[in-house]
């Protein structure tokens, strides 16, 4: 009885608005990109790129588990959450190389309203927020990196001109990669 007075009569909200509103925006941010990853995941398996396809599906999953967490945040901080509408993942793309050129855009777009929340709590000085962006800072920087990567080994297999056997490599390496990126501060001098 206790917990529901607690939580029907007094106000245990910890979120500015500002920060409500930045987060549910970037909740809605991260389960657009999930439709992006399907999107690009569907068509490449339409195209016959399996491995590909896989490998998008599991980012699309991924993408979906961030929108839950910053979901769970907001609930946990006394907020509410706001279900928007998700934006259309736009057209498919063209070739391997469209694929994952507006992979690394959407990821970049999304890393900029990551860094937009971590600088508003700043300002407000809510560390418990700034404290639970700095796990999506650190993934957004594999994300890109990872996107970078894939992008760099396109272009060597000739990037919008890649043959068809260099594709079906690719495609079968894809199906096999690891989700993960090396990042920059993990590299040492043994360890490059």
């Amino acid at each position: 009885m206790n917990q529901f007075l607690v939580k029907h009569f007094m106000d245990t909200n910890r979120l500015s608005k500002t920060l409500a509103k930045a987060l549910n925006q970037q909740m809605t941010n991260e389960a657009h990109n999930a439709q992006i990853y399907l999107a690009y995941a569907s068509w490449a398996d339409s195209e016959g790129y399996e491995g590909i396809a896989n490998f998008l599906f599991r980012h699309a999953n991924e993408e979906r588990n961030h929108m839950m967490k910053i979901l769970e945040y907001i609930l946990k901080r006394g907020a509410k959450v706001v279900v928007s509408a998700i934006p259309s993942p736009g057209p498919d793309p063209k070739s391997v190389n469209d694929c994952f050129e507006k992979v690394f855009k959407s990821e970049v777009e999304n890393t900029a309203s990551i860094y937009d929340i971590v600088n508003k709590s700043m300002e407000e000085k809510d560390w418990a927020t700034w404290n639970f962006m700095q796990w999506f800072v650190k993934e957004q920087t594999e994300e890109e990196t990872l996107a970078l990567d894939l992008l760099s080994k396109i272009k060597v297999a000739g990037g919008e001109k890649a043959h068809h056997d260099a594709l079906y490599t690719l495609d079968n390496d894809l199906g096999k990669t690891p989700d993960d990126a090396v990042l920059a501060q993990n590299v040492t001098v043994e360890n490059p």
